[in-house]
This record gives structure tokens, sequence and C-alpha cells, in this order.
């Protein structure tokens, strides 16, 4: 499977963006751990944007 580096750069600068991890760190993880670790990020800027779950 072929991993784009425009994506991996778009996960890094994501995850360092709103954790305050340096870049070595955030590439040390497997891609699978990446992967949760972003979409925990979306879930936590959901509730914060919508905190009372109405969609509104």
């Amino acid at each position: 499977m072929t991993y784009s580096a425009d994506r991996l750069w778009e996960e890094v600068v994501y995850v360092a963006y709103y954790l305050h991890w340096p870049a070595d760190s955030i590439l040390d993880l497997e891609h699978p751990a990446r992967q949760r670790v972003i979409e925990e990020i979306g879930r936590i800027n959901l509730k914060i944007s919508d905190p009372d779950g109405s969609g509104d």
C-alpha cells in the first residue's frame, strides 16, 4: 500500500496543531495508531463545536 507524502504531512500537522506534539513523535506512531489519534481529535472537536449534540 502506498501512502502519499502529502497525506502523511496533513496528518502530522493536524496532530501537531491540536496536541502540540513534535513531528518526530507523531512520525514514530504506526499508521493505525496515528489514525486513531486523528479520529479522537475529530471527536473532541465535534463535542466542542456541538456540546449538546443537537446538530445546530
